[in-house]
């Protein structure tokens, strides 16, 4: 069982940047579960998709991998033996509890778990690639070049699936899913003060895109096709095909 997040229920003299720290590795399955909207629905979904579409013998990669929900949700829904699967993150906390969390299993097929950026990965012979909710921590200028690198190293027919917090295209449409997602932390028991003391952490760290600019830019990398097949106030998940 995990811990509970309660990073920012304290006030704090001063709110530092968000970092993927032992501290926020501890609470993570908690936090991410109260904050986004249907996580456990996106990770399911993640291996429905991977049962359909990851070809024998071919890699998945999960790109930022954190503690590899991903990872598990592919090993589980593919048939025994049937892909590799490689998890990658920069976080030292995240790696090694993730490490540790394999190790601790017997799996259908194994995941590799390595230390190191999503875009220093070589993707090569892939049948899927996996980024859930990590381009959003990526420098903007360093994004599309990810993504064509996911694009180059996937197989034909092979899919990219991208979950991500995104803004609305103007200002009141942007306050009205703003305010649903804050009641959704609120229900989930947030204070006020720890959703005020984690956005200022966040603001530098956690840079956003509109469901326009993600398209645009799959599509300038060379997808064939982008599919919005999840949305909840402000989060998505898209499934792009080469």
């Amino acid at each position: 069982m995990s811990n509970k997040d309660n990073l920012f229920a304290t006030p704090l003299k001063q709110v530092s940047d968000f970092q993927f720290d032992d501290a926020v590795a501890d609470v993570f399955p908690d936090m991410i579960s109260r904050s986004i909207p249907g996580y456990q629905t996106i990770i399911e979904t993640i291996g429905q998709l991977a049962a359909s579409h990851v070809k024998a013998n071919t890699n998945v990669y999960d790109l930022g991998c954190s503690l590899g929900a991903a990872s598990f949700s592919v090993s589980r829904h593919c048939p025994q033996d049937h892909c590799n699967i490689i998890a990658v993150d920069s976080s030292a906390a995240m790696v090694e509890r993730c490490q540790r969390k394999v190790g601790a299993f017997q799996l259908p097929n194994p995941i590799t778990v390595k230390q190191g950026f999503a875009q220093s990965e070589d993707i090569t012979n892939a049948s899927m690639a996996v980024m859930n909710f990590t381009l959003q921590f990526i420098p903007p200028a360093e994004r599309a070049g990810i993504i064509r690198q996911i694009y180059d190293g996937l197989l034909p027919g092979g899919i990219f699936v991208i979950s991500e917090k995104i803004r609305h295209d103007n200002d009141q449409g942007n306050n009205v899913i703003n305010d649903l997602h804050l009641q959704f932390k609120r229900q989930n028991g947030y204070s006020e003060l720890e959703i005020s003391q984690k956005r200022a952490a966040l603001e530098n760290v956690m840079l956003i895109d509109t469901f326009d600019i993600h398209q645009s830019r799959l599509k300038a990398a060379g997808f064939a096709d982008v599919v919005m097949w999840y949305r909840c106030f402000n989060f998505m998940s898209l499934v792009a095909i080469k």
